[in-house]
C-alpha cells in the first residue's frame, strides 16, 4: 500500500482524475479501492487519437476486440497501480466477438465498461457509487453509438441481422488473414471505442 501511495504522489507530468466515491464504513470495500477512488494520473501526451490508434494496432496484431482496447490503456492503469497488461489480457479473454463469438455486446464496448470501473469504482455496497458507475457506462454507450452507427451490439455492427450469433456457434475464432481485416469494420470500431474511453478520461481530469 505504501509503495502504491508513493507512486501516486510522484510523476508530476501526469494530470489527476478525481473520483466520486462514497466509502461504506459497514461494507467490505478494501483500502486499495478507497485509494483508487481518489486519483488517476494521465500522461502529459495523452490523447484520444493516439489511444484509438494503439487499440486498433493491438487488434491488428491478433488480440481480441476487448483486449485491444484494454491494452491501449495498460500504461495508464499500470502507472496508477491498478492493473498490468497481463491482467488486462486475462480479463478481456472471453469478450471477443460479442462475448465468445455469440455476437452480443461488442467486446470493444465491454472494454469501455471495464475501464469505467476504474474511473468510477463501485466496490462497496453504497448505492450512490453504483449509480455513478452506471451513469458513466451509459454516457460511454452514447458516445460509442454516436461513432459506430447507433448500436453497441456486435451482430448489428457486423450487419448480421437478428439471426447472427443466435443458437450454437463455433467457439473457434476466425483466422486473422488480410481478407478478415478487409471485410470487417472491427478495426475502426475498436479505434472509436478507445477514443470514447480516452475522451471520458480527459473530461474527468478537467483538461
Amino acid at each position: 500500500m505504501q509503495r502504491w501511495l508513493s507512486q501516486l504522489q510522484s510523476h508530476r507530468p501526469f494530470s489527476r482524475i478525481k473520483y466520486q466515491f462514497n466509502d461504506n464504513p459497514g461494507g467490505d470495500s478494501c483500502a486499495i479501492a478507497r485509494c483508487f477512488s481518489t486519483y488517476m494520473k494521465l500522461p502529459s501526451d495523452f490523447s484520444p487519437e493516439s489511444r484509438g490508434d494503439a487499440a486498433r494496432d493491438y487488434f491488428l496484431r491478433g488480440y481480441n476486440c476487448c483486449q485491444a482496447v484494454l491494452l491501449a490503456f495498460a500504461d495508464v492503469l499500470e502507472e496508477n497501480g491498478m492493473a498490468d497488461s497481463g491482467l488486462l489480457k486475462v480479463v478481456g479473454s472471453g469478450f471477443g466477438g460479442g462475448m465468445a463469438r455469440m455476437r452480443e455486446v461488442c467486446g470493444s464496448f465491454s472494454a469501455d465498461v471495464i475501464l469505467a470501473g476504474f474511473l468510477r469504482p463501485a466496490s462497496s455496497t453504497v448505492r450512490e457509487d453504483r449509480a455513478a458507475n452506471y451513469a458513466l457506462v451509459q454516457e460511454m454507450a452514447d458516445g460509442f453509438r454516436e461513432l459506430n452507427g447507433g448500436s453497441i451490439v456486435c451482430r448489428d455492427l457486423l450487419g448480421l441481422g437478428q439471426a447472427g450469433g443466435r443458437g450454437t456457434v463455433s467457439p473457434v475464432p476466425s483466422e486473422r488473414t488480410a481478407d478478415f481485416y478487409r471485410r470487417r469494420p472491427c478495426p475502426e470500431i475498436i479505434r472509436n471505442s478507445a477514443i470514447v474511453a480516452a475522451r471520458k478520461m480527459l473530461e474527468l481530469s478537467g483538461e
